[in-house]
């Protein structure tokens, strides 16, 4: 298994919007003071300057056009319903708001079946009937190097799903409740935590229960990850929602959000650039309005490319 990927996927925007459903437990959204097309045009601008960076760094951006009907608000974060991993596995999975169904589109699936070679597919949709769901890599922040799978639970992340999709793919559990900084449960865990290779960024405050946290923290240190605390005040600048990736020739970057950076201290910064380059990126609009970044944006694609694609 391997932790980082040189291949991203990334949807762009054509419906771009508050989306009042998914703010009923994302915390993070506001509603916005531009028109519509004022907001569209912003998170076209915001989204093509983050494609435009990453491939400027030697990192291999699937673009995807984002289809105008049904109008989508939120697959600018295709994260949410899909993942693969390095053994060729692709899942595609249940989505707690309606609205965001629609964002699972076979075609995708199917330019992926055609450039890569996928060994598994495990479809988890059927579980949206019942009302149980697990929104990818936004619910789960997954160290593929030690096969463990970390999870604030939530009503978009089923604990008994986690467990399913663990064992499914060979994976433990770790999962454990958070909260934010006003005490409402945090939506995902990809917000308050990130795991690269060597390190961590954590909000351990935002884990009430402190046998919970200090199992959390001693899980991360073992595995040998240096464990890099933001407070609640940078998760609400998404300072946990970053992710590590590497170029073509193996350079290894941190992608995080203009916002997320200037909340970073000095030594933070500092320790997280031992790490991987910092690859600031401006998505203020895509944030504010919808309550994700750059992670969200980014779909990793670490599937072995067929000879002839």
């Amino acid at each position: 298994m391997t932790q980082l990927t040189d291949t991203i996927l990334m949807v762009r925007p054509a419906a771009f919007h508050y989306n009042p459903e998914t703010a009923a437990n994302n915390f993070f959204q506001n509603e916005p003071s531009l028109q519509a097309s004022q907001l569209q045009e912003a998170a076209l601008r915001e989204f093509d300057g983050m494609v435009a960076l990453l491939r400027s760094k030697d990192i291999d951006v699937i673009v995807i056009d984002d289809t105008p009907t049904p109008a989508k608000p939120d697959a600018v974060f295709p994260n949410n319903w899909l993942s693969t991993n390095s053994r060729g596995v692709m899942n595609v999975y249940p989505m707690y708001a309606r609205s965001r169904r629609e964002e699972k589109r076979d075609d995708i699936l199917q330019q992926l079946y055609k450039d890569y070679n996928v060994t598994a597919f495990y479809d988890w949709t059927e579980y949206e009937a019942e009302n149980m769901f697990l929104e990818g890599t936004g619910s789960m922040v997954i160290d593929h190097l030690n096969g463990i799978v970390y999870a604030c639970l939530s009503p978009r992340t089923n604990g008994v799903l986690l467990e399913k999709f663990a064992s499914l793919n060979g994976y433990r559990a770790m999962g454990f409740t958070a909260v934010d900084g006003k005490v409402q449960p945090v939506y995902h865990t990809n917000v308050m935590l990130s795991i690269g290779e060597g390190f961590a960024v954590l909000c351990a405050d935002s884990i009430a229960d402190e046998f919970e946290r200090i199992a959390v923290v001693q899980l991360l240190q073992s595995t040998s990850h240096e464990v890099i605390t933001i407070t609640q005040e940078q998760v609400a600048s998404f300072a946990g929602n970053m992710l590590q990736v590497k170029s073509k020739e193996g350079k290894k970057y941190i992608v995080l959000s203009a916002t997320a950076y200037h909340s970073l201290t000095p030594d933070q910064k500092a320790t997280l650039s031992r790490h991987g380059i910092l690859l600031p990126v401006d998505v203020s609009t895509i944030e504010e309005v919808e309550g994700g970044s750059t992670r969200c944006m980014m779909a990793e694609i670490f599937l072995e490319r067929k000879h002839n694609a």
